[in-house]
């Protein structure tokens, strides 16, 4: 809510009366950064026509200017429940190459999974892969090591990589939809998707594989553009961008629910048939 003008007024006589007390800090939270600022120049117009108490009034105002931007800084953070604009546009980061694209990822914070992460989860495997698989978020154990697919899903994952020739040291690069992990393993939100999703989206374009796999709803639904069930999606080939796209369910679900093995196992075997050109 911005001030009226008589709280601007009442706060260039506190800032005032503050220079002359020589009070540190001060934020100012009902008011704007430009309505904080203007405060802060009015009362240090003011001071300067005390005589001689001139140059600590201006001391004083430029302490507060500090507040004020402080104040600022911190109300653009992002808080529970909230996400914030990013930090670099996407326009910039579909011009980084794949170092420098970690690097930006890796002090991200353009969301509130930020406050709550222990690493950066970018990804794991070849970057010059044939195969780039695709997950959801990271779990617990993927927060730790910062590395994605590394609990008992991951090790389920390898083995289904190895049933049909393919493994994350020399054909396999792995990431994952977000690059942080939900508080408690939850669902992704819309907004968080939206604000990662354009990494993930220069990881394709950079790895440049021949085949994507998508382990997961969220990861089918974002490549494939659709909203349909992940068991309605599976059994055919899509295409993200000219890259051929294969969908199935993730590992995790699996652990969870054994009847969905042979359905996986059908997916990997088109997974196969697209990869061998067949």
């Amino acid at each position: 809510m911005s001030a009226e003008p008589k709280d601007i007024r009442d706060v260039v006589r506190f800032l005032q009366q503050g220079a002359d007390l020589g009070l540190g800090e001060i934020f100012l939270e009902r008011l704007t950064r430009n309505e904080a600022l203007m405060a802060v120049a009015e009362a240090r117009s003011g001071a300067k026509t005390v005589g001689t108490g001139a140059a600590k009034h201006e001391t004083g105002a430029a302490k507060h200017e500090t507040a004020a931007g402080k104040h600022e800084t911190a109300a653009t953070a992002p808080r529970e429940g909230e996400c914030v604009e990013a930090s670099v546009p996407d326009s910039d980061l579909m011009r980084l190459q794949y170092t420098e694209l970690k690097t930006v990822a890796e002090s991200c914070q353009r969301c509130r999974l930020a406050k709550g992460r222990t690493q950066v989860v970018f990804s794991d495997g070849n970057p010059q892969a044939r195969l780039m698989v695709v997950g959801e978020a990271p779990g617990a154990n993927e927060d730790r090591t910062g590395l994605p697919f590394v609990g008992q899903a991951g090790k389920f994952l390898d083995l289904l990589l190895a049933a049909v020739d393919l493994s994350r040291e020399d054909s396999v690069y792995i990431c994952n939809v977000l690059k942080c992990r939900p508080p408690g393993n939850r669902d992704p939100m819309a907004d968080e998707i939206e604000l990662c999703s354009p990494f993930l989206k220069r990881q394709i374009a950079l790895v440049a594989p021949e085949v994507i796999l998508a382990v997961g709803t969220f990861a089918a639904q974002l490549l494939t553009g659709s909203d349909r069930p992940l068991g309605k999606l599976r059994g055919s080939v899509y295409s993200y961008e000219g890259v051929p796209l294969v969908v199935t369910y993730h590992p995790a679900a699996l652990l969870r629910n054994a009847g969905w093995t042979r359905s996986t196992w059908d997916d990997l075997q088109l997974l196969r048939q697209v990869m061998d050109g067949s």
